[in-house]
């Protein structure tokens, strides 16, 4: 599923206009963005959360040449889904 998916989802499910639809979806997915960039966390009831977590910098190794090289201290995001989805998803 896309993001256009779901614009058009929003469409037909609630009769806004397309272009108020993509608005809605588009302001939804910035709120989020905004939210896990100043390091705060997602829940979202009967779905999961989204959290940003920090990565540490460790020692590697190139797969191609062997040799050992330092991957550099990220975030990334982790997402759990809820007991409700998980359910939803196994029957």
């Amino acid at each position: 599923m896309t993001k256009i998916d779901i614009i058009h989802d929003v469409y037909d499910k609630l009769g806004f206009s397309k272009k108020d639809s993509a608005r809605i979806v588009e302001s939804v997915f910035d709120i989020m963005k905004d939210s896990l960039a100043r390091g705060e966390r997602i829940k979202i009831s009967g779905f999961g959360n989204f959290l940003v977590k920090e990565k540490k910098s460790r020692r590697g190794r190139n797969p191609q040449t062997g040799d050992e090289i330092e991957i550099t201290a990220r975030k990334v995001l982790t997402f759990k889904s809820s007991q409700v989805l998980r359910k939803a998803l196994n029957g």
